[in-house]
């Protein structure tokens, strides 16, 4: 054992000797390096050494969410009183009135030195109590200002002696993929975590809502982390965390924060009304693909199609029809459904708006006019697909088999008595049609042409079958679609 741990520490000596050479050519090679580096990417950002400083600046204004909740629950007995068993009250979570309560953990951070604190919605929904503890302990009674389900955010004050020092928020549009940012909050009821990463992905859509644009970060977040902030390196918020995938229920390095730009106008409403205002034009929309933007005359797949509009509604009245392909709202290009759900969603009331679209190949402008949208009224979004497996059939170039509408046929597929054209009776799995178009469905229109029976649909799809995509609309269940048939080479 001597001798191996002589020349142990015989090697160690050895390498201590020779590092102070060493260490002057590794740090030349590391000057020569960045040197290098530097005149390849003259505007390179310099890593960060470390975030202690950072940290310390930044962590009195973060805040934990304690929250609480008295609930009934059956099933559960209540032991009277005074009584032997009176204890076994607390074993179940029961508080002096007999209710059981429950509890959560979240984070927040200070927005105003007043005492207005952002936090996620459903970090405080449905509590009665609400506490903000800072990371020097103290603790203050919260009261809700307001919150927002759709974009899962809410604004709590507090009442202090003494003002706050507050965050400001960063232009999140300015955020680039590969850039530095940290988390703080309260992972697992950890107070006061750091966590460092950086912008993994901009943009994400996690089907959360009509209004997802998170920021994707690999900074660990975690539970209780919800509604913490995500900083840039100047100390600025620029994202609100709020989700996380995970199949563990632990970061594995995908988490999700609501960018700093929506979350500021978010606030400033919840802070001035209590509430959110959204813009509504009435219709529903879906998105381009490829044969669809062929059977438009695009060469890319911008825009939506309308597939519904709402009678009186401000879309109606401004002459939008079903069919329409929105291709600029506001003069912003609308590259998929969720851009124009926000774009209406953030527009201001009242105003007019102008929008681009095509209709029957010819491009025009029509000015629509922002009416406010009320808790039933549906979001700008695209429509969903019944996805029943068609059956064989030999038919049409199409691949279609198609008959007339019924009395029986109106009652089994839901077929409203207005609409009028040619019921899809079957569909080959090998034809054109197949994953589009369904047993069921009713075609009303062919390239923008109106159809009112089985034969006239055939007639109308031999008459264009060729190598150009051909555009049906769709009636599906109360709902209308727009698909591109393209029959192969």
């Amino acid at each position: 054992m001597g001798l191996l741990t002589r020349v142990a520490t015989g090697a160690l000596a050895l390498t201590a000797m020779a590092s102070p050479v060493l260490a002057q050519e590794q740090t030349k090679k590391n000057t020569d390096a960045q040197a290098l580096l530097s005149s390849l990417m003259p505007d390179r950002k310099p890593a960060p050494t470390d975030f202690s400083d950072l940290s310390k600046r930044l962590m009195p204004s973060v805040v934990n969410i304690s929250t609480s909740q008295r609930i009934v629950e059956a099933g559960l007995p209540e032991f009277p009183q005074n009584s032997p068993i009176e204890r076994f009250n607390d074993l179940f979570g029961r508080d002096e009135e007999g209710f059981k309560r429950t509890s959560s953990l979240g984070s927040g951070f200070v927005i105003d030195e007043t005492g207005y604190i952002v936090t996620n919605n459903h970090v405080i929904e449905g509590a009665d109590e609400i506490e903000v503890i800072f990371a020097d302990g103290r603790t203050y009674p919260a009261q809700l200002i307001g919150r927002d389900a759709d974009t899962d955010l809410a604004v709590l004050k507090i009442e202090t002696p003494t003002k706050l020092t507050a965050l400001n928020f960063a232009d999140s549009d300015k955020a680039e993929v590969g850039d530095w940012v940290i988390a703080i909050g309260n992972p697992f009821g950890l107070g006061g975590s750091v966590s460092a990463g950086i912008i993994s992905a901009r943009n994400r859509d996690i089907n959360a809502g009509s209004y997802d644009d998170f920021i994707q970060t690999d900074a660990a977040i975690n539970r209780g982390n919800s509604g913490g902030p995500l900083f840039t390196l100047d100390g600025k918020v620029v994202g609100v965390n709020t989700a996380i995938i995970s199949p563990t229920g632990g970061s594995v390095g995908i988490g999700f924060s609501v960018p700093s730009n929506l979350v500021s106008n978010i606030v400033i409403q919840l802070i001035e009304e209590g509430r959110v205002r959204r813009g509504w034009v009435g219709i529903n929309i879906q998105a381009v693909d490829a044969p669809l933007a062929k059977a438009y005359g695009l060469a890319n797949t911008a825009g939506v199609i309308v597939t519904d509009i709402t009678e009186e509604g401000p879309a109606a009245l401004a002459g939008l029809e079903v069919g329409d392909l929105i291709l600029k709202f506001d003069d912003t290009l609308i590259p998929d459904t969720r851009t124009l759900s926000r774009l209406v969603a953030e527009a201001e009331i009242g105003e007019i708006i102008p929008v681009n679209i095509i209709r029957e190949g010819r491009r025009q402008t029509i000015n629509i006019q922002i009416e406010e949208r009320e808790d039933g009224d549906a979001g700008e979004e695209e429509g969903s697909t019944n996805t029943t497996p068609p059956m064989f059939v030999g038919a049409n170039a199409y691949g279609l088999k198609l008959t007339e509408i019924t009395d029986d046929a109106r009652r089994r597929w839901q077929i409203q008595e207005p609409v009028d054209g040619a019921l899809v009776e079957m569909v080959d799995p090998d034809g054109a049609s197949y994953g589009l178009v369904e047993k069921g469905d009713v075609i009303t229109q062919i390239n923008f042409k109106d159809v009112t029976n089985a034969a006239e649909a055939d007639a109308q799809l031999e008459a264009v079958a060729g190598a150009d995509p051909v555009l049906v609309k769709v009636y599906r269940r109360g709902r209308v679609s727009f698909y591109a048939l393209q029959i192969e080479a």
